[in-house]
């Protein structure tokens, strides 16, 4: 599987399906989306278009009223070979056999942009997905399986949603609460109605639901954790937003080539301002010297970030990409681990480093 952003514009749409090599794409029936979509089947090698209805999601009288009140909004689908809606393809008995899978198969090619120019498909492995939802697991102690609800504000073509929404809920048989994007009033709504209990997202996000005006029209008291990643989280913000829920909301870090959670701070601990925190269960990481990768640098130096777990991908997808500077290396143990470069290093790093 492969994910895409739908705000992609052709060049980049095309980019990422010749690179990966899709053949075959699933889209919803919007006009906002579908003509860019479509226009790619004679563009690069994409032959076959699966074509999801929007009003099909939808419950009986806001589909009809959607199909409607909604009809500009909808793109004009061609009818052959090329198209197939999801009703149809969905209409079968269910007999087909199941395809043997490995932990090591790739399950998902998740682009990165990163700083290296052209994004790079990360080849994130079955068990490198399983790995990290388990660690995410353990990294809550008061978990309640089968009784948490999840609010999911972030896209989830993106890795951490994937990950920390998505994958988390149907391991933790929880809940989701989705909202097709970001909205304040409605994502205050939603907590006040829907009552979530996790709440991933972002800085900025935190942050604008603390600058929100009549905060105290809402109960916002059934979340309990957070998890804050892709920045900084402020130390006025984290503590402003604390306040406001009850919650418990920690800084993370991650990144796709890691499924991507590779640190973050302990729920019912210590949490110094600035940090990711502490490796996630089974992983280790090191900061060495980008000149001499062999040792390992003082705290508050700047170096490569040395990472290895289960969760770490198994490389970069073929092509030209492949001639970039090699990511993994090999340290003392002989074992490899990926290397990422890091402006700081940060609280993590006052554990004992193994050399």
């Amino acid at each position: 599987m492969v994910n895409f952003n739908p705000l992609y514009v052709e060049r980049e749409l095309a980019f990422q399906i010749n690179d990966s090599g899709t053949e075959i794409m699933l889209t919803l029936d919007l006009a906002l989306i579908y003509p860019k979509v479509g226009a790619m089947l004679k563009q690069t090698q994409l032959n076959r278009i699966i074509v999801c209805p929007m009003a099909g999601i939808l419950p009986g009288v806001k589909s009809f009223l959607f199909r409607l009140l909604k009809r500009k909004e909808i793109a004009t689908i061609p009818s052959d070979d090329q198209h197939i809606r999801f009703d149809s393809l969905i209409d079968n008995d269910g007999s087909e056999p199941a395809t043997p899978v490995e932990p090591m198969d790739t399950a998902v090619l998740q682009y990165t942009g990163g700083t290296t120019g052209a994004p790079k498909g990360a080849m994130l492995s079955h068990g490198n997905l399983a790995a990290n939802v388990s660690q995410m697991l353990h990294w809550f102690p008061d978990l309640r399986p089968g009784e948490e609800k999840i609010l999911g504000v972030l896209p989830l073509f993106h890795v951490f949603a994937m990950t920390s929404v998505m994958n988390f809920a149907v391991a933790a048989g929880a809940e989701m609460i989705l909202l097709p994007r970001y909205d304040r009033d409605q994502t205050l709504k939603a907590i006040h109605d829907k009552h979530p209990t996790l709440f991933p997202a972002v800085p900025t996000i935190y942050t604008s639901i603390n600058e929100a005006p009549k905060l105290d029209k809402y109960d916002l008291s059934s979340i309990s954790f957070c998890i804050s990643g892709g920045a900084p989280l402020p130390l006025d913000v984290k503590t402003r937003f604390e306040k406001l829920t009850g919650c418990r909301l920690v800084e993370g870090y991650g990144l796709s080539e890691c499924s991507p959670v590779a640190t973050c701070n302990a729920i019912n601990g210590v949490n110094k301002e600035g940090s990711i925190g502490l490796p996630v269960p089974g992983t280790e990481i090191a900061i060495h010297d980008i000149e001499n990768s062999e040792q390992t640098v003082p705290v508050g130096e700047r170096g490569e970030l040395w990472i290895r777990g289960p969760q770490v991908m198994s490389g970069y997808w073929q092509g030209p990409l492949r001639r970039l500077k090699k990511h993994f290396v090999t340290d003392g143990s002989g074992l490899e681990m990926l290397v990422i470069w890091m402006r700081k290093a940060t609280f993590f790093l006052s554990i004992e480093l193994r050399t």
